[in-house]
């Protein structure tokens, strides 16, 4: 196969050829695109591929560093992932499925690595063990029940409970330290989960392409998809430049992907096919508190999750999070939700109302009326002081000192607002959603958390809905970068004999 080390980003200035249509379009220089652009360009060295990014930069919106928690979302130490049932037992159905689809996206990491297409793993990815932590009597028999279950299910058998202070105290010391309420404590801690600096992934698998042959064009923006007349799809394009020879250009191409966050749902639209009719989306900003204080740095090495409060949405779980980024260790506790009307961090204050289409009022107006107590909620997190943010990290960790912590905008989530199945009206997600045309040849990814933990097999998902015909010849060469899909099992002794090689290497990722 003929790829080769990856170099430095290359930016393509070119005229467009409209004779030879484009084989591959990806819209968005995110974690999503750089993933479905490296696994194809695996698959089929051949096709033409090009990567349209309207930054000066990869990686800058959702996939940076600093706008997400950078959690290896493996359902280790998220509440929301596992639901009590009525009866009292815990449902632990969610976060089986979670955990495995971020083991397929480590298998296809340390393939890369293993194959030389990938730099040393220590660059994007560091061991670092999640943990839940839970005070009061009735939320420790929840995560006793919780651990219980789980520990049962071969994913999560090293999974530890404790709900001893001196133990916990161990585990994560800054939780304890002062700690003067008198109520019971207890926690889980997995040691085997990760930090993941998902821009620096982006960036990596970046180079791996624009060394192997794909365009990456930077600055600029596709500002409208349609449908031509033999199936495949003409882009507009501005280049945002502040040298460009050429402001607008067109290209076609026989597939696009948009993967461009926030900015995915009005392409869609643009685009004009009937299966993102329906479809709307619900903004929310995000704020961080950090510290960069060695000394508090040092006693704090954990993800630790916490319970959001009665009546809260899952994405305001408060969470004390160790953080590598660029080789350098720093602690983040958050998020604290506010509202914009943009899709993106540095997108429009009129994206939210340029969204509304005919085809999504009633679905976004029925979200809005079922859905008081997020407005609540927002309205809450807007309307508090910093002081009074503050005090929610106080209650995680009883000795945090303002002077060691500093406010940091994170990204923007769109969150997913469709028809509800059998009626007119609509449901708010707070998942991830791809979206693909009938005819396989454009789709694009909605929703937020999990997120980028799981871009391997969501964009394996969209190989074999956009691709019918070739996933089948497909599949072989997938399962040997990604075993688990086909469920552990090898065609081969030699294949075994690679993997247990690796065996460095699956540790390192």
């Amino acid at each position: 196969m003929a790829v080769g080390r990856p170099s430095i980003d290359v930016v393509a200035d070119r005229r467009e050829d409209l004779s030879t249509p484009i084989d591959v379009v990806l819209v968005g220089g995110g974690i999503m695109s750089a993933t479905l652009g490296t696994i194809l360009r695996l698959l089929e060295p051949s096709w033409t591929i090009r990567v349209y990014e309207r930054l000066d930069a990869v990686a800058q919106e959702s996939s940076n560093a600093w706008n997400n928690a950078g959690t290896g979302h493996a359902a280790l130490c998220e509440l929301n992932y596992t639901p009590q049932r009525p009866d009292g037992t815990v449902d632990i159905t969610k976060a089986v499925a979670i955990n495995e689809q971020f083991q397929v996206s480590r298998e296809l990491w340390q393939h890369l690595v293993s194959a030389d297409l990938l730099p040393d793993p220590s660059g994007f990815i560091s061991s670092t063990p999640h943990m839940t932590f839970v005070r009061g009597a009735e939320n420790v028999e929840f995560l006793r029940r919780r651990h219980a279950a789980m520990a049962a299910h071969p994913l999560f058998a090293d999974l530890e409970f404790s709900d001893d202070p001196d133990v916990i105290a161990r585990w994560a010391p800054l939780l304890l330290d002062e700690r003067a309420d008198g109520l019971p404590v207890a926690a889980t801690r997995a040691s085997d989960g990760t930090d993941v600096d998902f821009g620096a992934l982006t960036r990596h698998l970046t180079d791996f392409l624009t060394a192997n042959g794909v365009d990456l064009l930077l600055e600029h923006e596709v500002t409208s998809i349609s449908r031509r007349r033999d199936g495949g799809w003409r882009l507009k394009v501005a280049d945002r430049s502040w040298n460009a020879r050429e402001r607008h250009s067109t290209v076609d191409a026989r597939f696009v992907f948009v993967g461009a966050g926030g900015g995915a749902l009005p392409l869609l639209q643009k685009s004009g096919i009937p299966e993102i009719k329906g479809y709307g989306g619900f903004p929310i900003s995000g704020v961080f508190l950090r510290t960069t204080n060695p000394e508090i740095v040092a006693r704090h090495h954990a993800k630790v999750y916490g319970k959001a409060d009665v009546g809260s949405p899952p994405m305001s779980v408060p969470h004390l999070d160790t953080r590598v980024v660029d080789g350098g260790t720093s602690l983040m506790f958050g998020p604290y939700a506010g509202f914009s009307t943009k899709f993106l961090k540095k997108g429009s204050l009129l994206d939210l109302f340029r969204s509304v289409r005919p085809s999504n009022i009633l679905t976004m107006l029925t979200v809005a009326k079922d859905n008081w107590d997020l407005t609540a909620y927002l309205i809450r997190e807007v309307t508090k002081s910093r002081w009074s943010k503050f005090r929610a990290l106080r209650d995680f960790m009883p000795t945090a000192d303002p002077k060691d912590w500093e406010f940091i905008t994170a990204g923007q989530r769109v969150q997913v607002m469709k028809t509800k199945p059998g009626s007119r009206g609509g449901v708010l997600e707070f998942g991830t959603e791809l979206v693909t045309s009938a005819d396989g040849s454009i789709a694009g990814l909605l929703g937020a958390s999990p997120g980028a933990s799981t871009a391997v097999p969501a964009m394996v998902d969209l190989l074999e809905r956009c691709f019918p015909d070739r996933f089948p010849a497909w599949h072989r060469e997938l399962a040997t970068m990604m075993p688990s899909l086909d469920n552990g099992q090898w065609d081969s002794d030699e294949e075994l004999a690679h993997l247990a090689d690796d065996a460095e290497v699956q540790r390192a990722v």
